[in-house]
């Protein structure tokens, strides 16, 4: 029988252990109990067209489109979400490093000069070293940080999509906003122009003393409130501008680009697919769903901390007394060592219950983000069809409000009535005018907040395009 040599021993014990370290023990069990909780459908569910991934191509504005495409690129919130993935990324592969073993090199030289009564005597050295040491991951606890490092990026990246995806919903939000603030300026100039000729028919009456001086000071009245509000809508107007130019990257005061005076189009009415949908087109919810099994190999890293820990090092001198013989005397140095703990207090089996814990607080967390997707989607769906009815019966209204004032102010100009049905109803016309700018915008609004609350993956192709450029 053939011996095996001493100087062999090492590396068949190096082999054996490199062997042991592929062998992983500790490992998460899958979940997939929540997607058998979700409903089939959504309670409103109505089929609409198949969905264009840039939802907001759909209001058929190449302004909004160019608005944005800036935010997407200029906004300093989205900034902020790529230098938070770029560091996580960076501490994945810190972590993903100790897989390796590492090498330093080291190097040193000396020279001494002695003087003594005998003479002068000198002395050099010089030494260049190679030095690594590895840990034998036998139970996968460094692999089990690296997947869990690994799932935090992930993670992150759904984040910065998620940015993006409330980006572009806020960006419609606040261009919907000053289309509809505009529009009510429009109608405040244009009802202080109608009221002021009815303010002229009143006068002309008390001149005639056809009426007393209290219908003046009432119209009067009327004419100077819708005056005091135009102020204010210029005001409103003003700070949604600033919030928008902000959106996009710029200063508050640089404006240009926004243009626009009139509601666009909402276009066809997204198909909403069904619940389990979300689950991957909403980065939310995905990265939820990372955290918590990232929240699981954490656990697995903790419980394997709790067992014994090999390491290996090695060292590789060569040193001589001058430079051109220093590769001429060397000695390599293998050592290993085996590590494990015996009392810490309960410091270890405590981390495993931290960590079971931030798996159960993440489980509770990707409930919550679930349902409030399906709850988001539910509550647009229904907003989108009563603010509809509304809308309509608003418009029936006002056309009845409009007869009405008619009918008072002929009336009136016939001596059949006082003023007072006239003054009633005009208030009832301007007011049902504005409101319904109001309903209008509010319902664009749902819509951009179906298309938010639906996600998509859109995402992909644009935070590309803008990382690209900066």
């Amino acid at each position: 029988m053939k011996s095996t040599s001493p100087a062999s021993a090492p590396w068949l014990i190096l082999l054996l252990c490199l062997l042991l370290s592929s062998c992983v023990i500790f490992r998460p069990a899958p979940r997939n109990e929540l997607e058998n909780d979700l409903p089939r459908s959504f309670s409103l569910y109505e089929t609409g067209e198949k969905r264009i991934d840039r939802w907001w191509k759909n209001f058929a504005s190449s302004e909004l489109d160019a608005l944005v495409e800036e935010a997407l690129g200029g906004n300093l919130d989205l900034r902020v979400a790529w230098a938070r993935l770029r560091q996580v990324r960076a501490q994945a592969v810190q972590a993903g490093a100790r897989l390796y073993p590492d090498l330093s090199v080291t190097g040193d030289g000396s020279y001494q000069r002695l003087e003594n009564d005998g003479g002068i005597s000198e002395a050099e050295e010089y030494l260049l070293g190679l030095a690594s040491g590895y840990e034998l991951d036998l139970w996968g606890r460094i692999r089990s940080e690296r997947e869990a490092a690994r799932l935090a990026v992930q993670a992150a990246d759904d984040d910065l999509r998620s940015v993006a995806m409330t980006l572009a919903a806020e960006t419609a939000n606040r261009w919907v906003d000053v289309i509809s603030l505009r529009l009510q300026k429009l109608l405040l100039e244009k009802q202080l122009e109608t009221n002021r000729i009815y303010l002229e028919l009143v006068e002309l009456r008390f001149f005639m003393a056809m009426v007393s001086a209290l219908d003046v000071y009432q119209q009067k009245q009327i004419v100077e409130r819708v005056a005091a509000e135009i102020p204010l809508v210029e005001e409103e107007e003003r700070q949604r501008l600033h919030e928008l130019a902000i959106l996009l990257g710029r200063t508050p005061q640089d404006l240009r680009g926004i243009e626009a005076a009139s509601f666009p189009d909402s276009g066809p009415f997204p198909d909403p697919g069904l619940p389990a949908d979300l689950l991957a087109r909403r980065p939310d919810i995905r990265a939820a769903g990372r955290r918590l099994q990232g929240a699981d190999w954490q656990v697995a890293a903790a419980r394997a901390d709790r067992l014994p820990a090999i390491r290996l090092a090695g060292v590789a001198s060569f040193t001589s007394d001058a430079v051109q013989t220093l590769f001429d005397a060397w000695y390599l140095k293998l050592a290993g060592s085996l590590t494990g703990p015996v009392f810490d207090g309960g410091r270890r089996a405590a981390e495993v219950e931290r960590t079971k814990g931030v798996v159960d607080e993440r489980l509770a967390a990707y409930r919550q983000t679930v349902l409030a997707a399906i709850g988001e989607v539910e509550d647009a769906l229904v907003r989108e069809k009563k603010r509809r009815q509304n809308l309509v019966l608003v418009r029936q209204r006002m056309a009845t409000a409009r007869k009405a004032l008619d009918q008072a102010t002929d009336r009136y100009r016939k001596g059949l009535n006082d003023y007072l049905p006239v003054l009633t109803q005009l208030i009832s016309v301007q007011e049902l005018e504005r409101d319904l700018i109001d309903k209008e915008a509010a319902l664009l609004k749902t819509r951009i907040e179906l298309h938010r609350a639906l996600g998509g993956s859109w995402t992909d192709e644009e935070l590309k395009t803008a990382n690209s450029e900066w």
